[in-house]
């Protein structure tokens, strides 16, 4: 008889260790290692078949069906690339309550009511559960199937039999595998129930929706093999405290990376906003030192957020920094420059800066835009009404160019923006109804914003 061999698994990273550890060393993480039995491999393997499949050249390939499944939401779409792809296995993750379930659900029976069999699993809610959020958010589809199971094997089975377009996992961290000698909610049964679900999309061509639980460090829970199995992850951003929700692209092998489609929370469900400009300035105060409009693009998509930011002297000997939205090390970046090339001594100065909405931005060409509502701030002084700006800042105080700044002054003046600052090679003068003003050297921006 073969010798049981025994391992010990992160549960928040995945990392293997021959032996328990107290610290994760992939990790740095306390207190995450759980032993594990090497169990049997899996019983599917092949993605074509018990005979396996044979090598064909790429221009004998056909393709019978190609066109996508569109999930009736807009937004969603936008996110996947144009829609479902059949066998495709798209893993969303995000912090609980934070509607992941709401959504899908949504997604289904959108489908459902255009006359498609689709099958929702659960393995967290109960029958009633369920159907008391069906009858919240309007989800009562006769077309709609629900099944709670937790047994890999019985799911696959009762999937294979009913044959549905659509298949949704609630969540992965539940499901099961009588092989696997591994409690549940372990990375060994992560591994195994997630892979042959993903046999399972292939071989049947049905789309596969996994729903995560999420780690505090904000990742999905399990082993980092579990985005790499999958063809897309979608990460829900956003929290109880906004009534907007996020789902950002991370990895798609069919449309485009870092796409975001955006929803707004109510009684009903998950409603997708179509405007993401307006939403997010619509409660913009007038005449608010410290508040800065500025265009940041989210894949191919371009919309105006609010900056604010507050600077007053610090009652403390270590000034204290508080940032919302954007990357700390940013904004004392973006501080140090004012202070040694504008000469603004704010250094010395507590700094809370915010992105209205709770939105996160990473691109740099919010960074004019940090900087003016900085200047705006610590000189309590309002900027001109009408004023959008983008660019990138360097450490030499240049401001850089961005990418497809056409697209961001249309955007501001189809919102109503009269004027803009852009980095140097934009083009200035006239725009349609928006007038750009060039900006190469922050030592310039003051003259510009009041």
């Amino acid at each position: 008889m073969k010798k049981t061999r025994t391992f010990f698994f992160c549960q928040n990273c995945g990392h293997q260790s021959p032996k328990w550890l107290g610290k994760c060393p992939a990790c740095e993480m306390w207190h995450q290692f759980t032993e594990e039995v090497e169990g049997p491999p899996a019983s599917v393997l092949s993605l074509s078949g018990e005979g396996g499949s044979k090598v064909t050249s790429i221009t004998e390939i056909t393709a019978e069906d190609t066109s996508r499944l569109p999930t009736g939401i807009g937004e969603m779409d936008r996110v996947l690339g144009g829609g479902l792809v059949r066998g495709s296995a798209v893993l969303v993750g995000g912090e609980p309550g934070i509607g992941k379930s709401t959504l899908l659900l949504q997604i289904l029976d959108g489908m459902a009511r255009r006359g498609m069999k689709v099958l929702y699993i659960s393995g967290e809610e109960s029958l009633l559960q369920i159907k008391m959020r069906g009858e919240r958010i309007g989800t009562l589809s006769e077309n709609l199937f629900v099944l709670v199971e937790i047994d890999l094997d019985s799911m696959i089975t009762r999937i294979e039999a009913a044959e549905p377009a659509v298949v949704v996992i609630d969540s992965i961290q539940t499901v099961v595998s009588s092989t696997t000698p591994a409690a549940i909610g372990s990375v060994a049964q992560i591994r195994e129930a997630a892979g042959r679900l993903v046999v399972l999309a292939k071989k049947r061509g049905i789309p596969v929706f996994l729903i995560g639980h999420v780690t505090k460090e904000g990742v999905i829970a399990g082993p980092k093999l579990l985005e790499h199995m999958v063809d897309t992850v979608l990460y829900f951003e956003g929290d109880s405290g906004h009534q907007y929700r996020i789902v950002r692209a991370m990895k798609n092998r069919f449309g485009p990376v870092s796409e975001i489609g955006v929803f707004e929370m109510k009684e009903g469900g998950l409603a997708e906003v179509g405007n993401p400009s307006t939403f997010f300035l619509s409660t913009r105060p007038e005449q608010a030192p410290g508040s800065v409009v500025c265009a940041t693009l989210e894949g191919t998509r371009c919309f105006l957020v609010e900056i604010q930011s507050l600077v007053m002297p610090t009652a403390f000997g270590l000034p204290r920094r508080t940032v919302n939205g954007v990357d700390h090390n940013r904004v004392s970046l973006l501080v140090a420059v004012l202070d040694k090339i504008c000469g603004y001594q704010i250094t010395n100065c507590d700094i809370y800066l915010n992105v209205v909405g709770g939105m996160k931005i990473a691109e740099p060409a919010v960074d004019l835009g940090i900087a003016a509502s900085l200047i705006s701030a610590f000189l309590e002084r309002p900027v001109a009404d009408g004023l959008m700006v983008f660019g990138e800042v360097g450490l030499s105080g240049e401001v850089r160019g961005t990418s497809q700044p056409d697209l961001r002054v249309r955007e501001a003046a189809r919102m109503g923006f009269m004027s803009c600052l852009a980095p140097s090679g934009t083009g200035g003068g006239e725009t349609g109804r928006i007038k750009v003003t060039p900006l190469d050297s922050l030592k310039r921006l003051r003259a510009h914003i009041f």
